[in-house]
């Protein structure tokens, strides 16, 4: 049992991270504009992740110390200034989105206006963040999360045409009225929503927050193995769903009622209530991750004390900038914002700053300095290699088709 919940890091990273409000908005537009067809971007991403969460990981499991703690050690101060900032302003633009997810969740179970749910939601994440054990919070908002199986079984249960649907994946192709420049501008913000900076982020302070060690290797590479393909997975049922109700109906995603549209079809009100409830752990366990996130980058940048395993009067400055983080993303939403643009600009944004995040974590795994033996392997370094020059071939393309598409519009 205790190895059981050992997992919860992995799938609190994977709900919160791989299917946060970004990926549920996102694979239901691609899945509701093109099938199946870019489900190999999501299978690229996983594997991305996977890499880099499990040397994120192994760094903080071997050195006792955090990711982006080294970086600043390892870079100097002036160098990793440049990933602090485009973390920190990427993080910014998730918390906001995952806080508006929050709210939008609540409005389809109440018919309350989200904009009175927005400080309900933001004033729940900073008492949770305050108040309650890492420990509790993972296991709590990563086995809630897992109620998101409910889109895999709607898949199912809306008995499509299989072979449509790997014919999709298997052969994608650009549909007849999407332009090829729309594709690709897809294909990057659904690489960028799978390897959002944040998760590596918090997956490492996480890692410290438990005091893993060497002996934890393997519980990490666990973690990993299994948290982000069930949330890859989930990714790829978000899109199915959508492939098969809102792509033959023309039916474009626009709002959070439209992604959940064809699990109530499929299931009716119980699998709405089961998605519902997926939504919102899933968007409340990202908004967590997010908060934590802005506090761990400034604090270990600066040096000040942070973690959940300290008092909040042990690391005040940690504390507050969560406090100002969701106040800023409170702000923002309640200038009436669609919390569904945000979503889709951060994570083609995420995509923008990929490299600032994943070249630093690979030149640390592989210094002896701080790895010891425990230093990449020949493997491991190639494809590392090769995803960074995936990664920052969607970091040059994005915002040039995001002028060239209108934002995929």
């Amino acid at each position: 049992m205790k190895k059981l919940l050992g997992l919860a890091l992995g799938i609190l990273t994977a709900i919160g991270g791989f299917v946060d409000i970004g990926d549920l908005v996102t694979n239901a537009v691609v899945g509701s504009r093109f099938g199946l067809g870019l489900v190999w971007v999501t299978l690229l991403g996983i594997v991305g992740i996977c890499l880099f969460a499990q040397m994120s990981g192994r760094v903080a499991a071997v050195s006792g110390r955090t990711t982006f703690e080294i970086i600043r050690e390892r870079l100097g101060p002036r160098a990793s200034a440049s990933n602090l900032a485009a973390s920190f302003l990427i993080n910014l633009m998730t918390l906001t989105a995952e806080v508006g997810g929050i709210a939008l969740t609540l409005q389809l179970a109440s018919s309350v206006h989200y904009l009175a749910w927005v400080p309900v939601a933001a004033v729940a994440v900073w008492l949770v963040v305050w108040r309650v054990k890492f420990k509790i919070l993972e296991n709590v908002a990563g086995l809630l999360g897992l109620t998101l199986i409910v889109f895999a079984v709607a898949l199912f249960m809306l008995n499509p045409d299989w072979p449509q649907l790997a014919g999709q994946a298997a052969a994608p192709t650009v549909p007849e009225g999407e332009e090829p420049a729309t594709y690709w501008y897809y294909a990057v913000a659904l690489f960028g929503a799978a390897m959002t900076p944040y998760e590596v982020f918090f997956f490492s302070s996480g890692a410290v927050e438990e005091k893993w060690t060497v002996k934890d290797l393997n519980q990490s590479r666990v973690n990993v193995l299994v948290g982000f393909p069930l949330g890859g997975l989930l990714s790829i049922a978000i899109a199915g769903c959508a492939a098969v109700v809102l792509l033959p109906a023309q039916i474009g995603v626009t709002s959070l009622s439209q992604v959940v549209l064809p699990v109530a079809q499929a299931g009716g009100k119980l699998a709405l209530a089961f998605v519902l409830v997926g939504i919102l752990a899933a968007t409340f366990g990202a908004a967590l991750e997010t908060t934590l996130s802005s506090g761990y980058t400034l604090a270990q940048y600066f040096g000040w004390s942070w973690g959940k395993f300290r008092r909040p009067v042990q690391a005040a400055r940690f504390h507050l900038t969560m406090i100002v983080g969701l106040l800023i993303g409170v702000a923002v939403l309640m200038t009436g914002v669609d919390p569904v643009q945000v979503t889709e600009y951060s994570v083609v944004f995420s995509a923008i700053a990929l490299p600032l995040t994943y070249i630093p974590i690979l030149i640390i795994a592989n210094d002896p300095e701080y790895m010891g033996e425990r230093v990449n392997g020949r493997t491991t370094n190639l494809l590392g290699t090769v995803f960074l020059v995936v990664i920052l071939a969607a970091a040059v393309a994005a915002v040039p088709l995001m002028i060239v598409t209108g934002a995929g519009s």
